[in-house]
């Protein structure tokens, strides 16, 4: 095995790519939320990145990507981060250092909790939405993460195609986001007062830097500079074209007017519903799983939200949970080895076999989910309340939460970070 240095500098920036994905996520959910919310679901996204790194070194790696005797988890071979080091792992990437392979594989660990945030924003504690965000990464995303993609996974035995984590991202956190928000409770002005986005350009912002950031999170997926890279960016891209189209027809036909915020949504959903096969489908079949998946999404949030009144508050089952799905089970029908050796053929090219072990994987990893992610909440809601009370939710989550405003409304706040500071120095 020899290093590749394409291959491996091709791999470090598409790492920073999907690092780059956590504060997009940041500002598209930082734009969705209201005004007094803004700083709360930014922190819940960018703590993450602290928790789930540190985690990850200790054992999160070890325990996802290991080969252990036992098929649901992986072992304790790299504990601590030990034996990881600049060899390469032939299991997983031959031609780039272990480290690099590993450093990768946190960023997608990052950011899937930070994903579930979106569905209970504006009315969870701060505290313990990272309590539940660090204990689920531990308990849901370590084990889905060794089936699908770990040396021994069952899953991966199998045969499930999941090119960079369509199963193991969108899927577990858009079921966990919708379980969530069912357990946690309907912000108390849900249903009966509008509650709008408060900056759209910040959404905006949010979607470019996420479309920019997919490009690694998927391409980056081959671990390698080489025509399947390239395929999967390139049906990433189109994907994500083609539902914003799709949305925006949509807008148009109900609504009389296309939204920005429609476009951007439908964009996100292109997105997430391309990640499973980006690296197995062909660019058309690209086209067809956004166009696809697009209408899906759009009618969930337009006719079985509103009729069955179920508060995911960024909508995060709408579009990272559809599409997920529906980019796992698409990836049964269109997937081309021809395009990918690794991958299979899919029903639509004379193997209807792949769809069904697809359509295995959905099953079991959105019981999974839903079951862990439940029993999780109503353990910690034994010690502690889940949401905010009343005044705090009213008064909106970045004062009773953090003690600061996004946009402070006088020197009121300066005025306390001053007057703080004055009795420091006494005391």
């Amino acid at each position: 095995m020899q290093i590749d240095s394409g291959d491996t500098v091709f791999v470090i920036i598409s790492t920073a790519f999907v690092f780059f994905m956590v504060p997009g996520l940041a500002f598209f959910y930082g734009g969705l939320v209201r005004k007094k919310n803004l700083l709360n679901i930014m922190a819940c996204s960018f703590v993450m990145i602290a928790a789930v790194s540190i985690l990850w070194i200790l054992f999160g790696y070890s325990l996802a990507f290991s080969s252990g005797s036992f098929p649901l988890i992986g072992g304790l071979d790299f504990l601590g981060f030990r034996h990881v080091g600049s060899a390469p792992n032939p299991s997983y990437a031959p031609t780039i250092p272990q480290t690099s392979f590993a450093l990768y594989q946190m960023m997608f660990a990052i950011i899937t909790p930070a994903i579930i945030s979106g569905a209970v924003a504006e009315r969870i504690k701060f505290k313990v939405f990272v309590l539940f965000a660090s204990l689920w990464s531990i308990l849901v995303y370590l084990p889905v993460a060794h089936w699908v993609w770990g040396a021994g996974g069952w899953l991966k035995t199998l045969g499930v195609l999941d090119f960079a984590g369509g199963d193991v991202v969108h899927v577990t956190a858009g079921t966990a986001a919708l379980v969530a928000a069912l357990v946690v409770g309907k912000r108390r002005a849900f249903g009966e007062n509008p509650i709008v986005p408060h900056n759209i350009p910040f959404v905006v912002l949010g979607t470019a830097i996420l479309w920019f950031g997919w490009m690694g999170f998927n391409g980056g997926s081959a671990l390698a500079a080489n025509a399947v890279a390239v395929n999967s960016i390139l049906a990433t891209h189109l994907s994500a074209c083609s539902a914003m189209l799709v949305w925006m027809a949509i807008e148009w036909k109900f609504a009389g007017k296309p939204s920005l915020l429609g476009a951007l949504t439908g964009a996100v959903v292109g997105l997430s519903s391309i990640t499973a096969g980006s690296g197995f489908v062909s660019p058309f079949s690209a086209m067809l799983i956004g166009a696809l998946a697009s209408p899906i999404s759009y009618f969930l949030i337009y006719t079985v939200k509103s009729k069955y009144l179920y508060d995911d508050a960024l909508d995060v089952f709408a579009c990272h949970g559809v599409g997920g799905i529906f980019g796992v089970a698409a990836v049964g029908l269109f997937a081309d080895k021809s395009l990918n050796p690794s991958g299979a053929d899919g029903l639509f090219h004379g193997n209807p076999m792949q769809f069904f072990i697809q359509l295995l994987s959905l099953s079991v990893i959105m019981a999974f989910t839903a079951i862990l992610t439940f029993l999780l909440l109503k353990i910690i809601a034994r010690f502690t309340s889940l949401r905010v009370d009343a005044k705090c939710e009213h008064d909106g989550l970045d004062i009773s939460q953090h003690d600061e405003e996004a946009y402070p409304r006088d020197d009121a706040f300066f005025s306390k970070i001053l007057l703080r500071g004055k009795e420091n120095e006494e005391n």
